[in-house]
């Protein structure tokens, strides 16, 4: 469901002028998608806890600004990101967790 709801978001922004009018706004969704996409092995495939908290941190300030450049073009697609900002929150916290349970 958040996926679905974040390529909504992506694309109210984009009709909005595409590429050419909304670089920054769909650059900054590319740069979180990426690190949503770099979390994943960090964490569960290499172990590395520390380093996917960091990695997380990164991901919850890019989402975050993400929402706050989509919200300016489209309420619409900034509300619709606003569920993965809180879940990438929440897992943020639950890493953090695991990371310093388990040194």
């Amino acid at each position: 469901m958040l996926y679905l709801m974040m390529a909504i978001a992506a694309w109210l922004v984009w009709r909005e002028g595409g590429w050419k009018a909304q670089r920054r706004a769909l650059g900054l969704f590319l740069l979180q998608w990426l690190l949503n996409a770099l979390w994943t092995p960090l964490f569960f495939g290499l172990h590395r806890t520390g380093l996917a908290f960091a990695e997380i941190i990164m991901l919850c300030l890019a989402v975050a600004a993400t929402v706050r450049s989509f919200w300016r073009v489209s309420r619409s697609a900034g509300v619709l990101l606003l569920p993965y900002l809180a879940w990438v929150c929440f897992a943020a916290a639950l890493n953090f967790t695991i990371w310093r349970l388990n040194p």
